[in-house]
């Protein structure tokens, strides 16, 4: 029977919920403020925390960044209640590692999908850390105890969720340290002055983000969105430049990945500078072929392929009508069909 920890002042709330979570088969657990949760959590070790977010003495920030401190409850999924429902809310909450964010009044379906959909990713984590941890390994061989240290590093981070369109940090923001993605699909963003957009990379499974503002001190310099529901770790700036700084093998693979994303961002600068709108759409085409799962299938909008090639929606919308007139493609919405790679890549300027 998984168990529910409910940590809020508000009785009414508390039995509310108790009440729906026991008739679907939840075991749960109440605390009426922040110090006794932290106290049941480590206790009981819940399978997800229910908490208010304003609460007297502690409030349910302070109990989530107590959670995270300790080892035994970092892991448990966690997911804020609460009366606002403003940006900056939502925001400070996922960055702290919240895993989602329910706005009261609530109603029972929506109580109860959250929980379902928290407690399954959860679930699904071990998996993909086995997989990101795997690759790692052979990268390096798995020869350096400093990859063991990476590793377990990794394995001690949370997983935070990111949903759709939810930005992961603005430009200017202070990194707090170094991003990997476990699954789903992150791009970065940078804005012109006249309000265009233009993705500056795209990351998908094992892709780390923010490194070069991390090893250069600096603010981002571009803004990350995820493309769908992903989910990424976060290891701590400290962490990862003591690391940097004990075992050579681990730089030179970071110094190899930085040297990789500044080549793909020489290929569009070069495309932006001298191909044709139907080279440049057609070598973003291929790069996103690449890096997809499916065999010639590519997930993508117009909007992304306008940021992507740095031309108007409408040239997309026109280009890829041709496309599809050549025989070179098939579209159904955002699914993009490559029917003829090698025709796609000979294509002139």
């Amino acid at each position: 029977m998984k168990t529910i920890l409910i940590i809020d002042d508000n009785e009414d709330i508390r039995e509310s919920c108790s009440e729906i979570l026991e008739l679907s088969g939840y075991r749960v657990f109440q605390s009426d403020n922040g110090k006794l949760g932290i106290e049941m959590a480590t206790a009981h070790t819940p399978d997800l925390i229910l908490c208010d977010v304003m609460m007297p003495n502690l409030d349910g920030y302070g109990v989530l960044y107590l959670l995270n401190r300790n080892i035994q409850t970092a892991e448990i999924p966690f997911i804020f209640l609460t009366a606002k429902s403003g940006h900056i809310d939502f925001r400070k909450a996922m960055e702290m590692g919240a895993d989602d964010f329910l706005t009261k009044p609530f109603d029972d379906i929506e109580l109860l999908h959250a929980i379902e959909t928290r407690i399954r990713k959860s679930q699904s984590r071990k998996k993909n850390y086995h997989t990101t941890l795997q690759n790692i390994e052979n990268l390096a061989l798995g020869k350096e105890t400093g990859f063991k240290e990476l590793n377990d590093l990794i394995q001690k981070r949370k997983i935070r969720n990111i949903k759709k369109k939810q930005t992961l940090y603005y430009e200017g923001d202070i990194p707090q340290g170094l991003y990997l993605v476990m699954s789903g699909s992150i791009k970065t963003v940078k804005q012109a002055d006249d309000g265009r957009c233009f993705i500056t990379g795209l990351y998908k499974d094992d892709d780390y983000l923010g490194l070069d503002s991390l090893l250069l001190d600096e603010v981002f310099t571009e803004t990350a969105e995820a493309i769908e529901d992903s989910s990424v770790c976060l290891l701590p700036k400290e962490l990862i430049l003591a690391l940097l700084g004990q075992y050579p093998e681990i730089s030179r693979q970071f110094i190899q990945i930085l040297s990789k994303n500044i080549h793909e961002k020489e290929e569009q600068l070069v495309e932006l500078a001298y191909l044709s709108v139907r080279k440049r759409i057609s070598q973003v085409l291929i790069r996103l072929n690449k890096r997809s799962t499916i065999l010639n299938t590519i997930n993508v909008s117009r909007e992304e392929l306008a940021a992507l090639a740095g031309v108007a929606i409408e040239t997309v919308s026109r280009t890829l009508s041709d496309f599809k007139e050549e025989g070179l493609i098939e579209k159904n919405a955002n699914t993009i069909e490559l029917k003829d790679l090698n025709r796609i890549a000979r294509i002139k300027n």
